[in-house]
């Protein structure tokens, strides 16, 4: 076992990417679950409050666009169930944690999208900050998330260029339009700086994910990023950023911004969000209602094998598709 640990340190230490059949300690095993199934559970959940929106969606491009969105958002999370699963986890499993409240998925997802205007925001502040948060895990110490991430950082970066590319539409129209896109903003804003986590000195989970270079910055760096990157972008939108501190600090070299408020974080992820128990309904609906699906591709799946049993996780790949329109159906 010493042997085993010390040349996992020595891994790590020098940048090299650890493979599932390499030896690990149950503590990386445990993070690396956590973090990629709650990865993968934001994305399922994500595509709820955008989906809403694809009956409703102005002209059959932009259905086009959104439809074409929330298919991404399903591929996102089946690339990250396989990735979990190369660590041992059981996707039934996973899916079952999620449904009865005992993992978590990204608290900007709890929040209700009132206009078409929050499509836009979504794609350009919630992606965008995605993105801020993802493209570091490309260098993730773990192979299997690595490669995952790579893929769907690039199809996120194309999510957030549209969006921006619908916001930009919107404020050339009219006065209600670019209102609609005011309001989705000082709405979004504070949720979008919640999604980098707590602050450093109240994040639990950072110092040893940094440690085994899971991580490569802290919560506190990847949202100044983000404000930094942002705030140009607003400008040249026109939208108003709802923070009176938001100011340049030469000084610093970065953007001074207000004191973001932690207790909202907290009570949502502690389900007291909006629409927390409408995701989690959902998305327990959409389970229950593929389980025939499953069953019947799981059983070809052993016939074409000859009998053969298949992988648990072959028999969850064909329901994630079907929870945006679960939501849209039944409105």
């Amino acid at each position: 076992m010493p042997d085993l640990q010390r040349h996992f340190d020595r891994t790590i230490e020098q940048d090299r990417r650890v493979e599932p059949r390499d030896w690990m300690p149950d503590g990386y095993r445990a993070t690396m679950i956590r973090q990629i199934a709650q990865h993968a559970h934001s994305e399922i959940i994500g595509m709820q409050p955008e989906g809403e929106w694809i009956t409703r969606a102005p002209s059959l491009r932009r259905k086009a666009i959104l439809l074409a969105k929330v298919q991404d958002e399903a591929g996102h999370g089946l690339y990250l169930y396989s990735a979990a699963e190369t660590l041992g986890a059981d996707r039934s499993e996973l899916t079952a944690m999620l449904i009865e409240g005992r993992q978590k998925y990204s608290s900007i997802f709890n929040y209700p999208t009132l206009s078409y205007a929050d499509v836009g925001v979504i794609g350009w502040l919630v992606d965008g900050a995605a993105i801020c948060n993802q493209v570091p895990l490309c260098r993730s110490s773990y192979g299997p998330y690595a490669r995952a991430m790579i893929r769907i950082c690039k199809e996120e970066s194309f999510h957030q260029r549209q969006g921006y590319e619908l916001l930009l539409t919107m404020m050339k129209g009219t006065a209600a339009q670019r209102d609609l896109v005011q309001d989705a903003v000082n709405r979004w804003w504070w949720p979008s700086l919640m999604m980098f986590g707590p602050p450093d000195d109240a994040s639990p989970n950072s110092a040893r994910s940094m440690a085994w270079k899971i991580k490569r910055h802290t919560n506190d760096e990847l949202r100044q990023r983000f404000v930094d990157m942002t705030v140009p972008q607003a400008d040249a939108l026109g939208v108003t950023l709802p923070d009176p501190e938001l100011r340049w600090n030469a000084e610093r070299g970065h953007h001074d911004f207000g004191p973001v408020d932690w207790s909202e974080l907290k009570r949502v992820i502690s389900g007291d969000g909006p629409c927390n128990a409408r995701r989690v309904a959902v998305r327990r609906a959409a389970h229950e209602d593929g389980a025939w699906v499953r069953e019947a591709a799981a059983a070809h799946a052993r016939k074409a094998a000859g009998g053969a049993d298949v992988e648990a996780g072959l028999e969850a790949d064909v329901e994630v598709g079907i929870e945006a329109g679960v939501e849209a159906g039944r409105r």
